[in-house]
């Protein structure tokens, strides 16, 4: 980033020059929680297409990366879960849309790991079942006594772009997150080679406590500040007794 100012007007503003067909972006989020719902929205405005999404889950029809797959703007999603999206559902059984599984630890320790410089490393989940087709496979000495048990390798993630959604930024990029939102949001933005985060408050610079920082500034290149909905994933409230 050539500007030392980050803090951008729009999440239009803030992915221009970004965004291209065909890349690579690390989501954010889990479930309906931490979703960086302003900028796939100015994704899905753009029109950029045949995106590969590395994200926990893939929304709902109507939010989150669901958005993206109604104007087919997604080729391929690596994710965990997939469950609550009808057009996701429908996509991947005709055979219009690419899935990679991975464990949801996998997947966190992936976008981790790309973030911290590492191409690959080697874990015991997923041995023996359909996540080891076509990995490496290698043992180690990791049994009770030292015996050699069965590792498969997973490759780090390198996204073009990571977008994530925060409660709080300084103008210099540092990100506190709030609650249950901080989920994938540090591990997608450190593996991204751009991070984009939105957030509901930009707080003057110093004013955060360096303890209580989640993710550094270094990791973030761009700002948005913005309204997000407040969204509860499946509600169910109390039958009332009769009286």
């Amino acid at each position: 980033e050539p500007s030392m100012n980050k803090v951008y007007g729009s999440a239009a503003e803030a992915l221009e020059g970004v965004l291209s067909d065909g890349m690579l972006v690390a989501a954010g989020g889990f479930g309906l929680c931490g979703i960086p719902e302003l900028l796939l929205a100015a994704i899905r405005d753009a029109g950029t297409k045949d995106l590969t999404f590395a994200s926990n889950n893939a929304g709902v029809d109507d939010f989150g990366i669901g958005i993206l797959l109604q104007t087919k703007q997604v080729k391929k999603m690596i994710s965990s879960y997939v469950g609550e999206n009808a057009e996701f559902m429908r996509q991947y059984l005709s055979g219009e849309l690419e899935l990679e599984f991975n464990p949801q630890g996998t997947l966190a320790e992936r976008m981790r790991a790309g973030g911290a410089g590492i191409p690959g490393f080697f874990t015991k989940t997923g041995v023996g079942t359909v996540i080891a087709e076509g990995k490496l496979e290698k043992q180690f000495p990791t049994g009770p006594n030292g015996e050699m048990e069965d590792y498969i390798m997973e490759e780090g993630l390198f996204a073009d772009l990571a977008i994530v959604k925060a409660w709080k930024a300084d103008a210099t990029g540092n990100l506190v997150f709030r609650k249950t939102a901080r989920n994938f949001n540090a591990p997608a933005a450190t593996c991204g080679r751009v991070c984009i985060a939105e957030v509901e408050e930009i707080v003057p610079t110093g004013s955060l406590d360096p303890d209580s920082i989640h993710l550094p500034g270094i990791y973030v290149h761009r700002i948005i500040q913005g309204d997000h909905e407040k969204r509860i994933e499946q509600r169910t409230v109390r039958q009332k007794e009769s009286a």
